[in-house]
């Protein structure tokens, strides 16, 4: 992948050249109500910067612009249990790997080996069984644990997570009063994330239907957020970092839209990092078919496991600046904790050191940070030049 667009320095690549300091009152615990009461740094030049509320989006869109957006639903992926010693430990589901096997973050971790055996308590006022479940392996890539649980018949753990599961909010969530629903977008169908895309949560279904009345077009994309997106950058020379793959589809349907949109010049705006990673992703895949630099016109779909008329698979893609972007021109964020690398994405786009010029107004002007916090809407016209 060429990433030399750009006016680089060395720092652009050091993990240190991505901290920054937050007051821990700026994050925030709990979401506004309504949800586009959220406030909205919008960036439109290289230099400047206003200041608004989500619901004045359409304001800042024109007609015949591409809002394409992560449609994945959160799933109860945190299970809490003990072992046949009575330590408690819970489990923090990532991806099913076979037919009853899923991997998993568990704590504590060093203390259940392969073999050991736990049990998940239903939800309080359910009066169910408890689910077993074996330790069959560590996954050297994460440091999860491979857990086969034992159900009976053609039984699915999916369809048992209601009941047993819990809506995992972040770590960094620790005293709130919001309810599950309020961790998943309005129009989130795709059952598979463990973390909400969280950009997305500042829509209303009154909001979208403005946008639909002033001819903002709208796509669909599903990226299951995974162990990828959250998992910290630990390396110091980032551009040796390795992503964790995640699972996404772009449809045939989306390609369509998105070069409809390049044809009748409108602006394809990203609604969430994992948005980008998923049309970025699946871009480079189809090597060839949408080359650096060629999008429009020509844009087409990128190859499938099923068929022609779109992408369906996995991406390991991490973007960081010097990336040469090949379908997204603009982005809807939130704000992203320091050393990650949903911060050196969004620095691709903006350039790092004006991504932290705009963080530290954000802090000056008290935004609420992260998962619940408030929005940004990068334009087209604030990216760096090529």
């Amino acid at each position: 992948m060429d990433r030399g667009r750009g006016s680089m320095n060395a720092q652009d690549y050091e993990l240190d050249g991505y901290d920054y300091v937050l007051p821990g009152e700026y994050i925030a615990q709990n979401p506004v109500s309504p949800r586009d009461n959220s406030r909205l740094l919008v960036v439109d030049s290289p230099v400047g910067c206003h200041h608004g509320v989500f619901r004045q989006l359409p304001e800042w869109l024109r007609p015949g612009d591409l809002l394409v957006m992560n449609n994945t639903r959160v799933i109860p992926a945190r299970l809490y249990g003990r072992k046949s010693t009575g330590m408690e430990m819970e489990a923090l589901l990532l991806e099913r790997v076979e037919r009853q096997v899923w991997l998993a973050l568990v704590k504590p971790g060093r203390r259940l080996k392969p073999g050991a055996v736990v049990e998940f308590s239903a939800h309080g006022d359910r009066h169910l069984p408890p689910l077993k479940a074996k330790i069959r392996g560590t996954d050297e890539e994460t440091g999860g644990r491979f857990l086969e649980f034992e159900l009976s018949g053609d039984r699915q753990l999916q369809d048992l997570l209601d009941d047993y599961g819990h809506v995992p909010f972040p770590p960094y969530v620790t005293d709130t009063q919001a309810v599950p629903d309020q961790y998943q977008t309005v129009y989130a169908q795709a059952a598979g994330s463990v973390a909400a895309p969280t950009a997305g949560l500042h829509f209303t279904p009154r909001l979208l239907e403005e946008l639909d009345r002033l001819g903002i077009e709208r796509a669909m994309v599903t990226l299951h957020v995974g162990v990828g997106t959250f998992r910290p950058v630990e390396v110091a020379d980032i551009r040796t970092h390795q992503m964790h793959q995640e699972w996404l589809e772009v449809s045939g349907e989306t390609w369509r839209k998105v070069r409809e949109a390049k044809e009748r010049g409108g602006r394809v705006i990203a609604v969430g990092t994992t948005s980008v990673r998923a049309l970025e992703g699946a871009a480079s895949v189809g090597a060839g078919s949408v080359g650096a630099g060629s999008v429009g016109a020509g844009l087409k779909p990128a190859p499938t496991s099923g068929g022609e008329s779109g992408f369906y698979g996995k991406t390991d893609l991490f973007i960081y600046p010097g990336y040469e972007w090949q379908v997204v021109e603009g982005l809807i964020t939130n704000f992203h904790l320091p050393r990650s690398s949903l911060l050196m994405l969004v620095s691709a786009l903006v350039g790092r050191s004006r991504l932290l010029q705009l963080y530290q107004e954000a802090i000056a002007q008290k935004y609420r940070f992260y998962s619940f916090g408030d929005a940004m809407l990068i334009l087209p016209e604030a990216r760096l030049s090529a």
